[in-house]
């Protein structure tokens, strides 16, 4: 690798060593069939299918890099963000696909606008390494990425670290690790800035909660599941019959709502059952950890990390009264009235 002049090129390279081999570096090794992570995610909604392509999405495989950005889920806000702050390259977590994460246009004409490539690795990244496990309180023993014959259905099972007894505990160093309380205060600041009380955000409304049992239950082994990657009961109860000494169902990035089947297949067995960091916060599981491989990987590219906070807003407390007033002048004349 030349030091000197960094290129997408040695960051595809980068992104393959980090994952041990999973990323194609070809466009022949990218369709050859034999890549289990170039996967096609469907609900079977016509049209709506994606393919995951882990590596190199657009972009030049000599073009020269000095800034890239780590993020989740790219959106023509990042895009712009992009530009703005001279970032040569994205890397993102989730898959990309045209228009639905570039504004609605194709991808082409909005990166190749501003020169930015753009990488991702989502399932290619997945089952890497222990991070969201020890995160929650346990050391996973076993690893899923596909249980069930399900591809991105992970699950881990595990054993609670020694300061982890109770499930207390295992919100308490979520609170810390999360930085919950900067986040409180965060949103406490913006509703003063915008004289707005009724303003809701994604990680203080979905902080760790307990759905069954109390502060002090026991914790020793944990199921830890993902309910948004298909994970149902009949999962449950194989994982189970698997591992009869389970006495936890941590669920994390989703939520399970309080009268969802897994609950109630959960009570059958008399589990624990607790919900842990949102998908929100998986910048800071997958995300913070991948760029600070980059960065020791590739130590003359300026690595910087992409955020975004999704609020609520009561409809008529948003924005400058200059705006709604430009809202309603809208609505009237050319929507509504016509």
């Amino acid at each position: 690798m030349n030091r000197d002049n960094i290129t997408n090129r040695d960051l595809l390279t980068a992104l393959n060593t980090i994952s041990g081999g999973r990323v194609p570096l070809s466009l022949a090794e990218m369709f050859s069939g034999k890549n289990p992570f170039v996967v096609v995610k469907s609900s079977n909604i016509p049209g709506k299918a994606v393919m995951e392509t882990p590596g190199l999405v657009f972009g030049q495989i000599d073009q020269p890099i000095r800034k890239l950005a780590v993020l989740m889920t790219l959106t023509e806000s990042a895009i712009e963000l992009a530009a703005a702050t001279g970032v040569d390259a994205i890397v993102a977590h989730h898959p990309i696909a045209d228009a639905a994460n570039s504004g609605g246009v194709t991808l082409k004409n909005y990166l190749g606008l501003y020169r930015i490539s753009a990488f991702e690795l989502h399932e290619a990244f997945h089952g890497l390494h222990p991070g969201l496990a020890i995160l929650h309180g346990h050391q996973a023993f076993r690893t899923e990425i596909a249980y069930g014959g399900i591809p991105g259905n992970i699950m881990y099972v595990g054993q609670a670290l020694p300061e982890v007894r109770c499930l207390e505990d295992i919100l308490l160093r979520l609170e810390t690790l999360m930085g919950m309380d900067e986040e409180r205060k965060m949103l406490e600041l913006e509703k003063d800035v915008r004289h707005c009380s009724g303003i809701s955000e994604t990680n203080v409304l979905t902080g760790a909660k307990i759905i069954c049992g109390q502060s002090d239950s026991e914790v020793e082994t944990i199921l830890h599941i993902f309910p948004h990657t298909g994970f149902s009961p009949e999962h449950l109860a194989q994982a189970m019959r698997e591992h009869p000494e389970i006495d936890t169902l941590l669920a994390s990035i989703s939520r399970v709502p309080d009268q969802h089947p897994l609950i109630d297949k959960a009570k059958e067995f008399g589990l624990n059952v607790i919900v842990g960091n949102s998908h929100a916060l998986e910048i800071y599981e997958n995300g913070l950890p991948l760029a600070i491989a980059l960065q020791q990987l590739l130590p003359q590219v300026e690595v910087v990390m992409f955020r975004e906070r999704c609020t609520s807003t009561p409809l008529r407390q948003f924005g400058s009264t200059a705006i709604q007033n430009y809202a309603d002048m809208i609505v009237e004349k050319h929507l509504i009235n016509k």
